[in-house]
């Protein structure tokens, strides 16, 4: 099923939102007025300029940070904190670093209560999934930053979340990797029919890999444009698997540089 078949299904409601920052001077609003609905299947990019709020919205979906006014449900019902519904994934990787490849990945199941044969299905799943099987007995502090991200993906889906946060997971990789790993979170969207909610500063990354793009405006935060886009879709579906630039492309390209710059 693809994600524009999904599209009836409202998985979170983000309505008037915002978050004001108490300081020993005077409150800070870092975001504003926020009305979103994301729906199963969506792969919404989020862009703007530094400090409008990006991921300050990104920790109150993760429910790592409450709203100060404004409302936010997920499945018709009121977030209070974190759960295994809503996986993130950080710029830095974060892997347990006394555990090797496959354990990290099986720790989630685990958690929940699987089996071991159950948890390491689901690993071996998600191992061949992100092509790291050959590496699946490595000691994580051996890979390569590329690699890291790979597992921190591989362990995320391995809890099987219902929404996937991604918090500038490919900032810090060079471009070529970047580039291999936009390819593989794109077959894996498509594959999975995951729902992705996914901050960057990269506006290529984002018209590359997302269905809906947002722009949010300076400080404070609020979506002043938003998106809906096929490259994605078309880049899955070609011989490549990569985005081919083309009028549209440069124009929307252009358009969201001055929205960033205004």
């Amino acid at each position: 099923m693809s994600a524009k078949k999904m599209k009836n299904e409202l998985l979170i409601e983000i309505s008037k939102l915002g978050v004001e920052y108490l300081t020993n001077s005077e409150p800070i609003r870092a975001i504003e007025n926020i009305n979103l609905n994301i729906y199963r299947g969506d792969f919404i990019c989020v862009l703007g300029p530094s400090g409008c709020g990006k991921s300050t919205l990104l920790k109150v979906l993760a429910g790592f940070l409450q709203q100060t006014e404004g409302t936010f449900l997920m499945n018709g019902q009121v977030v209070a904190g974190p759960d295994w519904n809503r996986g993130v994934i950080f710029q830095s990787a974060s892997l347990y670093p006394w555990m090797n490849v496959r354990k990290n990945i099986e720790f989630g199941p685990k958690m929940k209560g699987l089996s071991k044969i159950e948890s390491s299905k689901i690993a071996s799943h998600y191992l061949k999934q992100v092509d790291l099987v050959e590496f699946e007995n490595q000691a994580t502090f051996e890979l390569s930053g590329g690699m890291k991200q790979r597992v921190a993906l591989a362990r995320v889906l391995a809890n099987e979340p219902e929404v996937m946060l991604m918090d500038e997971p490919l900032g810090a990789l060079d471009a070529l990797t970047r580039i291999h790993m936009q390819k593989l979170i794109r077959n894996i969207w498509k594959e999975n029919h995951n729902t992705i909610f996914m901050i960057t500063h990269d506006v290529d990354e984002a018209l590359s890999l997302g269905t809906r793009v947002l722009v949010m405006s300076k400080n404070p935060g609020t979506i002043i444009k938003e998106l809906d886009l096929d490259f994605i879709e078309n880049a899955v579906d070609s011989k490549t698997g990569r985005i081919h630039t083309n009028e549209k492309y440069l124009n929307l390209k252009e358009e969201i540089l001055d929205l960033i710059d205004t």
